[in-house]
């Protein structure tokens, strides 16, 4: 039946059952399968009211706001924000197929003013062709989260009239725990340096206790110097009931009253937080820890790449190198060696990619892309 008969088929006097508890289980979701087997999370009631008022309260948002829904709700209960913009009275505008052509033309027709995706959503509108882009005359507001955006692609949202907020979090913490809030003094800056502080993790959101970096080693939190790494630890009414019927993966990622995300970090002195990659995702080679995804901001440069990962390669003389998997732009081709001679005027020798493989990324529902599948090819290949 359509929407509009199912509306009218329910009782407004119908006898609301609040939960007994406010820390009752509300939720299970499921993490994302980028390094492995998903595993359940347990949500609970307080944590998505409170990480609801956050969004809110971190967004800015007015009432009366539009939002295209493109995170499923299945990933983090759509980062809560089903439940944010109804608090605010907004609208929310569905669309079962995430394409550019579906979510640019959404946007256009009913004015959308917010939206939540990965940055590969934010790749495929800025590579739509010309004619699929709106010509807006606001400025329409994104979140964005799963890896950090790449400059090149953040210089083109912005020339499309999108304001794009880089938020951090897991699935763990209800999706988006901090926000990398804009600066005035930024607006001084050339963009290349801008969207390097734009793609920081920032700041812990209103509702959310703590964000740090912490010493997993001494159990000390970082100095607050941009350098020294550590893994981000986070703490607050956000954060999961548990693992599902999982007792030990949950003493493992919740102790000593923190929530342990698996993320390499620095700190900065403003209290920005950076991820450097996951800490399974960093590549060793020679004794040198290059991040992947450092070298996936550069390779985001070259005017064919839609996609790009970096996984470690096992070598015999360096232990590891950088592999790359490309995703090219419809009708582009490069040849390995053109992109690899690319490549050298880009960055530092030992973190550019001794190998590149063209093709299709492997991607999860929501759009994150597989690592573990990826590293399993690299291993064999």
């Amino acid at each position: 039946e359509d929407y509009e008969s199912f509306i009218a088929a329910g009782d407004p006097a119908f006898d609301w059952q609040m939960p007994a508890d406010e820390w009752q289980a509300l939720a299970l979701g499921y993490t994302s399968g980028t390094s492995g087997r998903p595993k359940g999370v347990v949500y609970h009631h307080r944590g998505a009211y409170l990480m609801s008022m956050g969004t809110a309260t971190g967004w800015q948002l007015p009432q009366h706001p539009t939002y295209l829904y493109i995170v499923p709700m299945f990933h983090c209960n759509g980062w809560c924000h089903a439940w944010t913009m109804t608090m605010m009275a907004g609208t929310l505008v569905l669309i079962r197929d995430i394409s550019a052509a579906n979510i640019l033309g959404a946007i256009d027709t009913h004015r959308v003013t917010h939206f939540g995706g990965a940055p590969i959503v934010l790749s495929l509108l800025v590579n739509a062709p010309e004619e699929m882009h709106p010509k807006l005359d606001y400025q329409v507001k994104a979140f964005t989260a799963g890896a950090p955006p790449p400059a090149a692609i953040l210089q083109k949202m912005a020339e499309m009239n999108f304001e794009v907020t880089h938020v951090y979090g897991l699935t763990e913490t209800y999706g988006h725990v901090t926000h990398c809030v804009w600066r005035e003094e930024w607006a001084d800056l050339d963009f290349d340096a801008r969207a390097d502080l734009q793609s920081r993790q920032g700041v812990a959101l209103p509702m959310h206790e703590g964000a740090a970096v912490m010493n997993t080693d001494t159990g000390e939190l970082v100095p607050r110097d941009g350098e020294t790494q550590g893994e981000i630890v986070l703490r607050g009414n956000a954060v999961m009931k548990g693992y599902y019927k999982d007792e030990a993966a949950t003493a493992a990622a919740l102790h000593d009253g923190w929530f342990f995300s698996g993320d390499a970090a620095v700190w900065y002195e403003n209290g920005y937080i950076q991820i450097k990659d996951r800490l399974k995702d960093v590549i060793i080679s020679g004794g040198e820890n290059i991040s992947s995804v450092e070298v996936e901001g550069y390779l985001y440069r070259h005017p064919a790449v839609a996609a790009a990962a970096v996984v470690a390669k096992p070598d015999e003389k360096w232990g590891e190198v950088p592999c790359a998997f490309v995703e090219l732009k419809p009708g582009e081709t490069v040849e390995e060696a053109d992109f690899l001679d690319w490549c050298r005027g880009q960055m530092a020798g030992f973190k550019r990619p001794k190998h590149v493989i063209f093709g299709e990324l492997p991607k999860t529902s929501t759009g994150k892309i597989q690592k573990f599948v990826l590293r399993q090819r690299a291993n064999e290949g």
